[in-house]
């Protein structure tokens, strides 16, 4: 079949975009991508497949904004229909983001069945509009807000990338009570400034036998990373202190905690590979969802979910030591996260997307399926 991906231009949307792409390819499927300037760009990901921009306006601005957009999604929907004459999809495949939009309603022009895959614990805006017409939307939750019709609802995880997934069968790293503890921080693509603020100096508070066995690994913004550098080194941490981190398997891999952000593909690297955590939600993130994202890792005792308004050094401290000041603890938080990773997610999705190409019904007897039994909450954390 020929299958068509349309995502925005994030990395939340392009990194399952990706793993399902590298899955189809591998049954023999001819895959295309559409997205925006920003999705084209992107590094390492879709460099063996075909790519193709399309304009698609985000709504906002007020109304000439409006305007402006509408404009512009018809340009970008008249764009895809006449692509759709030359790569002809047998599905089109939408990850959300105002730049699958165009892609997604060219396709409904064409007569082209759509597949919605949302990655987030509330269904995204662009999801929320064509959900109607799709033939089905998987999901990366089981139960997730502002979905209407859950008859359509196919649960089967956010896929990640193959050398995360490989993390989730090998063991947890050594931890005891005099081994380095290896902390992971990262605040999504363009860092965190309360991360850089809050982080060096909560690390500072911990008590001695922790604090002299650090080994941070931090993600900053450009203009945080030589003050974040200096503080570590006036603590004499050691720390390696970077603007992008590009083998981001490799840190999980030797990572014994990870502090950060509670995007969708975060969640599900860290569920993958087993990696407990302490989330702090972005409080601007559109309908609130990374808050809904972190709520199943929380309740499961895989992590911990701090409000930013609650997120102090302080705060950030007593959390990090009442995580990791007892190996059995961490390694139980660890397990906890993994019992939720749904590592064959890619696959699930391909076998979803390749049942609607084929014209089959694709919808499971139980349609919103099987997800992993939840553990009992150990006393985790703080209410998300």
């Amino acid at each position: 079949m020929n299958i068509t991906l349309a995502a925005g231009g994030t990395g939340g949307h392009m990194t399952p975009a990706q793993a399902l792409a590298d899955e189809l390819k591998r049954r023999g499927h001819g895959v295309m991508l559409v997205t925006d300037a920003r999705g084209a760009a992107y590094p390492a990901l879709f460099e063996e497949f075909p790519v193709e921009q399309l304009p698609a306006g985000r709504m906002g601005g007020g109304l000439f904004g409006m305007i402006r957009a509408f404009f512009s999604v018809l340009k970008g929907r008249k764009a895809a229909r006449e692509l759709y004459r030359d790569f002809t999809p047998d599905v089109v495949v939408g990850f959300g983001g105002y730049p699958a939009f165009p892609a997604l309603l060219a396709a409904r022009a064409e007569g082209i069945p759509t597949v919605l895959h949302e990655q987030n614990a509330v269904l995204g805006r662009v999801n929320r509009l064509l959900a109607g017409k799709a033939k089905a939307v998987a999901t990366s939750y089981k139960h997730v807000a502002r979905l209407k019709d859950t008859s359509k609802a196919v649960h089967v995880g956010n896929p990640v990338r193959d050398e995360v997934k490989r993390l989730g069968e090998m063991p947890f790293p050594s931890f005891d009570d005099s081994a380095p503890l290896n902390i992971l921080v990262t605040g999504g693509s363009q860092g965190a400034t309360i991360l850089a603020d809050v982080v060096p100096e909560g690390m500072a508070l911990l008590e001695p036998s922790l604090r002299h066995r650090l080994n941070m690994v931090q993600q900053c913004r450009e203009g945080d990373i030589e003050r974040v550098r200096a503080r570590y080194a006036e603590l004499d941490i050691p720390a390696k202190v970077t603007t992008y981190i590009e083998d981001m398997a490799s840190e999980l891999a030797e990572a014994h905690l990870f502090i950060g952000r509670a995007g969708a593909s975060t969640i599900a690297e860290l569920t993958a590979a087993g990696r407990p955590a302490i989330l702090v939600p972005l409080p601007i993130a559109t309908d609130d969802h990374q808050t809904a994202n972190a709520r199943e890792l929380h309740e499961a005792g895989g992590g911990r979910s701090i409000p930013q308004g609650n997120f102090t050094a302080q705060e950030l401290a007593a959390q990090v030591e009442a995580i990791c000041s007892d190996p059995e603890a961490l390694s139980n938080a660890a397990n906890r996260a993994l019992g939720l990773g749904k590592p064959r997610a890619a696959e699930e999705l391909a076998d979803l997307v390749l049942r609607v190409g084929a014209g089959d019904n694709p919808l499971p007897t139980d349609p919103v399926a099987r997800a992993v039994p939840r553990a009992k909450p150990s006393g985790m954390g703080v209410p998300a």
